[in-house]
């Protein structure tokens, strides 16, 4: 009797099959299937649910170009929330004081972050570990107290109103219609980041990222992939920031600081360094983890498990303290991330009952 077996392993033996874009036609599948039933979303989740479902897309485009950065091409940046904010404040101010249609505003809001993010990326090119981290946090309270002062920018300490989309006279000023806008976008940047990856100028950046004295030997450009890496991700944080910008429609000073950076920061830790996949993971992660911690300290409190003003302090300083904690935990724990553990699981199963 002849018997079939299905290979398992790596078997690609050609260089369109390595550098393919998805590694099986199933997973294309899957992530169709994926984008679909996100599509159905708002027929399912009310109000609150879709407002999350927005802060995690808009989160995961601005944490997937810190990844380009960081987990890419090995540059660490304390920055990341000063050019969100760029983009956010730059897409308001074309659509307020230069007539630019609001759709078009959020991608130029994001080109007017990579201008700025190439300009400190020339010098921050050519420093490496700790210096770089300093110079990238310099960028940030330099921004901050740009964003503060700039009145005709962004509307100083008061902020700014942020107009809402319209498309041929379609206004996206509901929680439904505003996230078909952030899913496209979504989709974009991931497409476009995971074809960039296995172009040359990708596999650049991991050349820089994993030994960048043998990629300067082999020809590579060093500081120029660099201040690009640094561009794009720039552009990814504007383009993030103007999309929240416009679903809040109000931007203000006060939610572009460094803890945000620190945030963006986790996401890609805990979602894992160096993986698409990550990035979306680590968002969503980090959007949720603080609505957790506040359904579960409503719980105790009315279900009158804890009643102690004492201990309900030390709980909600808890929920404050969540995100070093979590950061601390995931490096001892999960050094490589939520991505890492579903690939492991999903081999387990690929090659279950066999070891092999």
């Amino acid at each position: 009797m002849q018997m079939t077996s299905r290979p398992c392993g790596d078997f690609r033996i050609s260089y369109g099959a390595d550098s393919s874009l998805f590694r099986t036609r199933g997973t294309l599948w899957a992530y169709v299937a994926g984008v679909l039933l996100l599509m159905c979303a708002p027929l399912v989740f009310d109000r609150y649910g879709m407002t999350l479902l927005i802060q995690i897309g808009c989160m995961a485009i601005g944490a997937l170009g810190l990844n380009i950065l960081t987990g890419y091409s090995g540059q660490i940046s304390l920055g990341h929330a000063a050019f969100f904010g760029l983009g956010a404040f730059g897409s308001t101010w074309l659509s307020n004081k230069m007539g630019v249609p609001v759709f078009f505003a959020i991608p130029l809001g994001g080109v007017i972050a990579t201008v700025f993010g190439m300009v400190f990326g020339i010098p921050a090119a050519r420093i490496r570990g700790l210096y770089l981290a300093i110079a990238t946090l310099a960028a940030q309270y330099v921004l901050e107290d740009f964003f503060s002062r700039a009145t005709w920018f962004t509307g100083g300490v008061a902020g700014a109103h942020a107009r809402p989309v319209v498309i041929f006279g379609f206004a996206l000023d509901t929680e439904g219609r505003y996230f078909f806008l952030v899913l496209a976008w979504l989709v974009a940047a991931f497409v476009y980041a995971g074809n960039l990856m296995r172009t040359r100028d990708g596999r650049a950046l991991v050349a820089i990222r994993d030994h960048y004295i043998s990629a300067e030997m082999m020809g590579i450009p060093i500081v120029r992939y660099r201040i690009l890496a640094f561009g794009l991700s720039s552009f990814y944080a504007g383009l993030a920031g103007a999309l929240l910008g416009h679903y809040l429609t109000f931007v203000s000073t006060e939610g572009i600081n460094i803890f945000l950076s620190i945030q963006f920061i986790a996401m890609i830790i805990i979602g894992g360094l160096g993986t698409l996949s990550g990035a979306l993971l680590g968002a969503a992660f980090m959007v949720l983890l603080p609505e957790t911690l506040e359904l579960a300290v409503g719980a105790l409190k009315h279900g009158g498990w804890v009643t102690s003003p004492a201990v309900l302090g030390g709980v909600n300083y808890l929920r404050e303290a969540a995100v070093g904690l979590v950061i601390v935990l995931f490096l001892i724990l999960e050094p490589h991330g939520l991505a890492h553990r579903w690939r492991a699981i999903r081999a387990y199963w690929q090659l279950y009952p066999f070891s092999h």
